[in-house]
């Protein structure tokens, strides 16, 4: 028959499908979460902002495109990066009406408190932060794979990840990269970028 092409398997691959399967089944149906939320990332978690207030995670977060933003003040790429990020959050987030769903969480790699405290406050735009001595820092650095800074994770409000590669985006277009974020995370939202 011309044109017709066997299908080729990977050693092994009707196994694993069969093993996932089986374990599917053993799930009960309340158990079985096809997607994490954002609640599942940040959910129960106090953030600080710059000025040392406390927001709630879910109500910050809440139908936003998040950013984990993966930096130390310590870092020459990092402080190179963060005032380009800062822009890019004020033109989208303090100038733009309505505001877009947009939301920046800086996960710190610094030293210490007082380094983080010191970059928060230098370099910083209006965002969030996960506190210091939250031991959160250190899961969400093995969860994303981080294993260079700075690094911009960009999530779904479902949590998943949109792109792993948000500072190249943002270096490269700009604002332009908002709208396939957005587009990507479900969320309507009326923005022009």
């Amino acid at each position: 028959m011309k044109g017709w092409r066997r299908r080729v398997r990977r050693p092994g691959a009707r196994r694993r499908r069969a093993a996932q399967d089986r374990e599917l089944r053993r799930c009960p149906p309340s158990q079985v979460s096809p997607r994490p939320a954002m609640v599942d990332v940040l959910g129960g978690r106090r953030l600080v902002t710059c000025d040392g207030a406390w927001v709630e995670a879910e109500a910050a977060l809440q139908n936003k495109v998040v950013a984990l933003y993966f930096a130390a003040g310590r870092c020459a790429p990092s402080r190179d990066f963060t005032p380009l990020l800062c822009d890019f959050y004020e033109e989208l987030v303090d100038e733009a009406r309505p505001p877009a769903p947009f939301e920046v969480v800086f996960v710190s790699a610094d030293g210490s408190a007082q380094e983080m405290l010191e970059f928060m406050q230098e370099l910083h735009g209006a965002w969030l932060a996960l506190p210091f001595h939250d031991p959160y820092r250190h899961e969400l650095r093995t969860r994303y794979h981080i294993t260079a800074i700075p690094r911009l994770v960009i999530l779904k409000p479902s949590g998943e990840v949109i792109t792993d590669k948000g500072r190249k985006q943002i270096r490269e277009r700009g604002l332009a990269c908002f709208q396939n974020w957005v587009e990507a995370a479900d969320i309507f939202q009326n923005f022009s970028g």
